[in-house]
């Protein structure tokens, strides 16, 4: 047997209008589309650090944004195993977190 995973066994990334039935299975990864300002880059990740981060501290049962501070957030950043996230990714962690209710 091959020790490459065979493609239907992987979730494929959805389409516009299809109906995803196997959250359970992480998509696959796309590489960035090239071309934008480096800033663009930087933005984008620290949006997906603040979402990752985010979700882990509603799961964690911090959902008020007055409870996520700088110290908890880096708490959670450790125990998820994310870098640690400077100021501005605290901030918009709480953001996030507003924004959910």
């Amino acid at each position: 047997m091959s020790s490459k995973t065979n493609m239907s066994d992987e979730a494929a990334v959805p389409k516009k209008g299809d109906v995803i039935d196997h959250t359970w299975r992480p998509l696959f990864k796309q590489p960035l589309p090239a071309g934008r300002p480096r800033s663009w880059y930087i933005q984008h990740n620290r949006r997906l650090k603040a979402m990752r981060l985010a979700i882990a501290l509603l799961d964690s049962g911090a959902f008020s944004a007055d409870v996520a501070t700088n110290d908890k957030i880096r708490e959670t950043a450790e125990t998820v195993g994310v870098h640690w996230p400077s100021d501005a990714t605290c901030r918009m962690v709480r953001r996030m977190m507003q924004a959910q209710r």
